[in-house]
Formats: structure tokens, sequence, C-alpha cells
């Protein structure tokens, strides 16, 4: 779903192994009755608890949490750390049975990030505010709105933030269990509606934990410019009254930051999430890595105006 030109990932050291999807499946259908399922069944029952409620898929999301295991193990090479960037639909929810959005979840968790969609710069991200935060991050949608009811209600006057700062950061399942208020495995709603619920099963859904972000990306352009963005903002405390792993994410400045960096410097849609405030860190490592200075954006405040930005507007 990502724009992903590989040039400048060879030339920050990065080296990138292509698979194809039917090649997983292979492994993975080689993985059914493994000896090691129960063991990651029961792991899986205990993070989950009360919000196992699918708890018929979970050999299925053991048996392939092994297989990629496996596969980082068999195709990592004299490479120390790995990333993946996974496909989940369409053809994934009909052939394997279920969603991988949980076992990528866990996975992150583990120090083995994985995004979605095959979002190849988007999983560089992730192991990037891994290893910044020495933490779980996560990435997420950061293309939807808060609803102005819901901050009508909810936020405006509570909090210091207009409409535009507030947005919502949504992903099907994929954030980690550590990371949400509270958790529960279900279905992918939107695949749901076209497919039988059963084989769209295996979403971690639930509120992201309130508290200090960062959202950032680091990215190439089509002509082989690398370019990042850094932006300090928050999760806030408000119920979203919606589906998926998903959080109401406040950022100063966010509507003029969304039109002059995110647009305006063709930016996909996905941003890496780390939980707390790592823009100093962040803004040494894309300089270390060659980001030229004006490549680093980052949520100018009102007073200062972006090169496109209308100042009399």
């Amino acid at each position: 779903a990502c724009n992903a030109p590989i040039k400048q990932l060879y030339n920050i050291g990065v080296e990138i192994e292509e698979n194809s999807e039917l090649d997983l499946f292979e492994a993975f259908n080689k993985h059914a009755g493994d000896e090691r399922i129960p063991a990651i069944v029961k792991e899986m029952e205990e993070e989950l608890g009360a919000g196992n409620k699918k708890p018929e898929i979970l050999s299925k999301l053991a048996q392939y949490e092994l297989t990629l295991k496996d596969w980082v193990e068999e195709h990592r090479g004299y490479r120390k750390y790995v990333a993946i960037a996974g496909k989940c639909w369409p053809a994934f929810q009909t052939q394997f049975g279920f969603v991988p959005c949980y076992v990528n979840s866990r996975l992150t968790a583990q120090g083995i990030p994985v995004s979605c969609e095959v979002d190849i710069y988007g999983a560089l991200s992730e192991f990037i505010g891994t290893v910044v935060s020495e933490d779980t991050v996560t990435l997420l949608d950061i293309n939807n709105s808060v609803p102005a009811d819901l901050y009508e209600e909810d936020i405006k006057g509570k909090f210091d933030y207009t409409l535009k700062d507030t947005f919502m950061g949504f992903h099907c399942g994929n954030t980690a269990s550590s990371k949400l208020s509270f958790c529960e495995m279900k279905y992918q709603m939107i695949m749901a509606r076209s497919l039988p619920i059963e084989v769209t099963q295996g979403t971690l859904e639930g509120d992201i934990k309130p508290g200090d972000i960062t959202f950032f990306r680091l990215q190439s352009t089509s002509d082989n410019v690398l370019r990042a963005y850094i932006a300090h903002g928050e999760v806030l405390p408000v119920a979203t009254r919606s589906f998926g792993s998903i959080g109401i994410f406040a950022i100063p400045e966010m509507g003029r930051f969304y039109r002059h960096v995110l647009i305006e410097k063709n930016f996909p849609h996905h941003g890496a999430v780390a939980f707390g405030h790592y823009g100093k860190a962040l803004f040494e490592v894309f300089k270390y890595l060659g980001v030229p200075m004006e490549d680093i954006n980052y949520n100018q405040p009102a007073s200062l105006p972006y090169p496109t930005e209308n100042p009399f507007a």
C-alpha cells in the first residue's frame, strides 16, 4: 500500500529479500502439527486473558507465528536484525483462513517489527523507533479524522486542541497488547462485509493507551531522495467508539503539518508511533542516515509558516 523505492535502502545499508506469498503459504502448511504450537497458544491465552474471544483461531495463529520466526532464522544470513513488511490482504485471509494482525503485534513486541500492507519503509521506521525508544512501537494510518460530534462532546474545552489538531490513528489490529488500554481478539470488520467472518479473525482490537507519542517516518521519494518527519504529540484519554487498534491522537498544528508536509511531500498514509517523546534522538538518527536537513520535517508552530504556506491566509 506504500511506495517503496529501494535504492536508498541499499545506500543506508539495508538489505531486502523479496519472497512470494505462495512460498509463505507453503511454509505455513509445513508447520501444521508443529509440536511448539501448544506452547505458543498458551502464551496467547495468557496475554489475551478475558479478551480471548476467538479461541478457536489461536492454533492457526500460533502456527503462523512459528512460520515467520523460522523464516527469519532461515533467511537472515549474516544480518543481526530483521524486520518484516508483510502482505495481509486481499488473498491472505481467503487462503490462510485468518488475518495476521495479532501475530504481527506479537512479533513487533518481541523486537521483530512487522509492518502492514508490505510497507517496507514503514517496517524500517518501526525498527528505528524500536531501537531509539527501546520499547514496542506500532504502525498506523494517519489519514482518519475525528468525528466533529465526538470532538465537541469529549475533547473541546477539556484539552487544548482544535479539531484539526486531532486525528484517529488506526489499523485493523496490529498494535501490541501492552500498548492498548484493553484488548480483544476479534475479526476484520471491513473484510467481513464481503467475506465469511470465519476467515477474517485475528485482529487485536482496543483503544491505544493515553500518553506521549512521537509520530515519525523515514521515506524515499520516487526519484530517490530521503525524507523524514517527526512530530511530538499525545494519545488522548478519550474513548474512540470505534474498532481496530485505534486511538485519538493530538499533535499541535496537525492540520498544517498534514497539508504542507505529509501531503505536499508525498508521504504515504502510514506513520510509525513510538510511545514517548523521542524527537531529539530521531532527528540525529535521520541526520546520520543522510536525510538532508531541509527534508527532516516537523510540525511547525503557527508563528513559523511552511515554505509554501501563505502567510496572509
